[in-house]
């Protein structure tokens, strides 16, 4: 016979609330006929009429009971949940902080309070609560001072403990999950992509996983593997915010540009007061050439968060619009804050040092640049003797006789179009020409061959002598298939501009033979100080010190000079000065190249309307012009490292043609 006293009816209406609000209500009230003032069945009662749908008969149960028990954090949770969804935002906000400050381990408290602030556009709060929800959602003991250690910024201390605690336990789902959001905190996402998928086979249901999961394969590029992560999330809940706006980057990297904006437009009219949905907005509308639209939105980013530094930086990278005395005194005034993050910080350096720039201030404006690329080269350590020492095993082992040997091996297509060199040497400018061409299809910077390189490990590219001609073929093939997300016009060409893959021109010859490679160089001190003064999204940690870009310069040419000497006329270079002052003659010589007909609209590039994603999108959609050549003269009085580091490439940059 079942137990009916009050505790026991209690308990059994407390386990079916969830699941049966219907039911534990009427326990409730079974109880209350009985104690007409019982706090555990009133607050029973609220609850489950907030979950029942009657947030407005929860509150008349719930307001007076927080009242007569302030000290009872789950009624203070509850009234918060139910004054959230009566839409007062700023007392459910209120009943919230009252609970987790009675109980900090009230991990679903947190998670409400951070979706409240999120959507008052209080970025720092909402942060501070997910992550305080994060922490308090780790129930077991065993990992409470991992959890921690985490929350308060210790990340070498919880991944010593996370890793101590799993060689003892092995099948631990929630170490493991732990383990592989330490490794995302620390930018090692390869790393954290192996052991999220790891915990996902210990606990298959478990959403945070499957998020970090995605997210780790996002910051690796890997889009389209991350959609499907993310698509699996949004089954169940369609409209999560943090879920929507990494479909949208997610999308942005195979350019689903229409779907982009529309989910970001979505977004703001449930979120208008989200500074960094507007910013995230602004990237979008300023890839697909809607730069007017994309400043308003970098300018109402700024009206929600007035030290949100990135917004200025985007306003400054437009590169044609220049930023007024106002916009000036402000970032000034943001930079005098104690409270401004070190992220934001180093944007407005950067937004300062272009404001200046264009005011004509060179020496005010070299001090900002410098001081925002020191914090940038403090958050991204680079060691150039890596890339010297990487360069030149590579240059030991690519000779004549190591390509003649694999001569015929690799995948027979030739629609690749590599565009490599350094950033800022008009790499976009070449590619937008040949994108004008009715044959080739412009795409974007893609990580397939440098994703491929990495399969290697520390022992590229020595590994590469191993392989086999079927071996090679099938790296080819690889490439091709993981890159045809990105075209969509059925063109019989298709360009790869990440600059980065000259570092990578052995594997091209060896599993892309009959690829076309194009490398735009510029003039070391212009490329150089343009590198050094633009802050990268990510990938070139080699530019925030003069004397690491002359290094990297440096090697660049040696280890192209060497392709030369090797495979003579296999790279097909475009130096951005002659491409200025004789764009016709040089075009046709690209185009030839490339074995394609001269077609006039290569030389009207700037009226294609496809979308670009490098930081020249703007420059690239106007004629060609000549001001730019000469502007790092302004700035050589502080280029000496610069000049150094390149040693024998200052005079002997241009290389064989």
């Amino acid at each position: 016979m079942a137990d009916t006293s009050p505790a026991a009816i209690i308990a059994r209406a407390a386990a079916l609330l969830a699941s049966d609000p219907a039911e534990a209500q009427r326990g409730a009230e079974a109880v209350l006929r009985m104690a007409p003032n019982d706090p555990r069945a009133l607050l029973i009662l609220g609850s489950a009429r907030r979950r029942a749908g009657d947030p407005a008969g929860a509150r008349a149960i719930l307001a007076p009971l927080a009242q007569a028990y302030p000290r009872a954090a789950n009624t203070q949770y509850e009234l918060g949940m139910t004054l959230a969804e009566l839409g007062d935002g700023a007392a459910a906000a209120l009943a919230l902080r009252n609970a987790v400050s009675l109980n900090r381990d009230l991990a679903e408290a947190w998670r409400a309070l951070g979706d409240l602030t999120f959507k008052a556009g209080e970025v720092a709060a909402a942060e501070a609560a997910y992550a305080e929800h994060r922490r308090a959602a780790v129930t077991d003991p065993a990992l409470k001072g991992p959890a921690e250690a985490v929350f308060a910024g210790r990340i070498g201390e919880a991944e010593s403990q996370l890793r101590v605690h799993l060689t003892r336990h092995l099948g631990d789902a929630a170490a493991t999950r732990m383990l592989a959001e330490v490794y995302l905190r620390q930018a090692r996402y390869g790393d954290a992509e192996i052991l999220f998928a790891r915990a996902l086979e210990l606990d298959p249901g478990h959403d945070g996983a499957r998020f970090g999961y995605a997210d780790a394969l996002f910051r690796q590029q890997k889009a389209p593997q991350a959609l499907v992560e993310v698509e699996r999330l949004l089954v169940a809940a369609p409209k999560d915010p943090a879920y929507l706006n990494l479909l949208a980057a997610c999308l942005a990297l195979v350019g689903e540009d229409a779907r982009v904006i529309a989910i970001y437009e979505a977004l703001l009219a449930d979120y208008p007061r989200q500074p960094r949905l507007w910013l995230n907005y602004g990237h979008t509308l300023r890839a697909v050439g809607r730069r007017e639209d994309a400043v308003a939105a970098y300018k109402r980013s700024l009206a929600l968060a007035p030290g949100l530094g990135d917004a200025y930086w985007s306003l400054a990278n437009l590169k044609v619009a220049a930023l007024g005395p106002a916009d000036e005194a402000a970032m000034l005034a943001a930079l005098d804050r104690s409270d401004l993050g070190a992220e934001d910080r180093l944007h407005l350096h950067y937004a300062l040092g272009k404001a200046l720039e264009d005011r004509g201030e060179a020496a005010a404006s070299f001090e900002h640049y410098a001081r925002g690329a020191a914090l940038r080269r403090g958050e991204t350590p680079y060691d150039a003797t890596e890339t010297t020492a990487q360069l030149r095993r590579a240059q030991a082992l690519f000779t004549p006789e190591f390509f003649a040997e694999r001569a015929g091996a690799g995948a027979t297509s030739a629609a690749p179009i590599f565009i490599v060199g350094l950033p800022r040497s008009g790499s976009t400018l070449v590619e937008q020409i040949l994108a004008s061409h009715s044959q080739v299809e412009g795409t974007m910077e893609l990580p397939d061959l440098g994703i491929i390189a990495r399969r290697f490990g520390p022992a590229y590219p020595e590994a590469l002598a191993s392989l086999e001609a079927a071996a090679l073929t099938a790296l080819g093939e690889s490439y091709l298939a993981t890159t045809r997300v990105h075209r969509r016009q059925g063109r019989t060409f298709f360009i790869d501009k990440m600059p980065n893959n000259f570092q990578h021109l052995g594997l091209i010859q060896l599993i892309l033979p009959q690829a076309k490679v194009i490398d735009a160089r510029r003039h070391p001190l212009g490329s150089g100080f343009s590198a050094f003064k633009q802050h990268f999204a990510q990938g070139q940690s080699f530019s925030y010190d003069l004397g690491d870009i002359g290094a990297y310069y440096r090697d660049y040419v040696a280890w192209m000079d060497h392709i030369d000497s090797v495979l003579p006329g296999r790279v097909h270079r475009v130096i951005y000065e002659d491409l200025v002052q004789d764009t016709e003659a040089e075009v046709a010589r690209l185009l030839d190249y490339c074995g394609l007909p001269f077609e006039e609209a290569c030389l009207r590039f700037h009226e294609n309307s496809r979308a670009v994603r490098t930081v020249s999108s703007e420059q690239v959609r106007r004629p060609i012009f000549r001001d730019g050549l000469e502007q790092w003269r302004a700035y050589e009085a502080w280029l000496d490292p610069l000049k150094t580091a390149l040693g024998p490439a200052l005079a002997g940059w241009r290389g064989g043609r």
